[in-house]
């Protein structure tokens, strides 16, 4: 794996791998007053899309931290799974979306990532992270 910092793009073979493992992960959005909200979730990476997914609930607090950043940029957010001394982090602008088709993938790739389909749940949206950075090491 590579040690910091990777090209979220075009990671090395040994970090897409990491992010194919099944790891728990966080998220970690910035709540109106600035501070930081650190949640566990599951999380997919698509490099040729530059993107990582999260699907979640348009009730939660990680949703509501996201709609509430301030411009068309959307929110700055960040995914990070550690196993061991192993670690890998994707930042960048995150935004809510609700097109069916957009979860549906996010759910497929969650089922692949995590080798279990998501309960249905008519209140599911995704956080699509654009990506601007990645770090890590192996």
């Amino acid at each position: 794996m590579s040690t910091y910092p990777v090209n979220p793009r075009d990671p090395d073979p040994a970090y897409l791998d990491f992010w194919r493992e099944r790891h728990l992960c966080t998220l970690t959005t910035i709540r109106p007053d600035g501070t930081p909200h650190v949640v566990p979730v599951g999380v997919t990476y698509d490099p040729e899309a530059g993107l990582a997914r999260v699907i979640t609930n348009k009730a939660s607090t990680k949703v509501a931290n996201v709609l509430a950043a301030v411009g068309p940029e959307g929110a700055r957010a960040a995914v990070c799974q550690v196993d061991g001394r192993r670690w890998a982090t994707l930042e960048g602008r995150a935004c809510v979306r609700t097109e069916p088709a957009r979860i549906a993938e996010a759910e497929r790739r969650y089922a692949e990532r995590y080798t279990r389909v998501p309960s249905p749940n008519p209140s599911r949206v995704v956080i699509e992270i654009e990506l601007t950075s990645a770090m890590g090491r192996g």
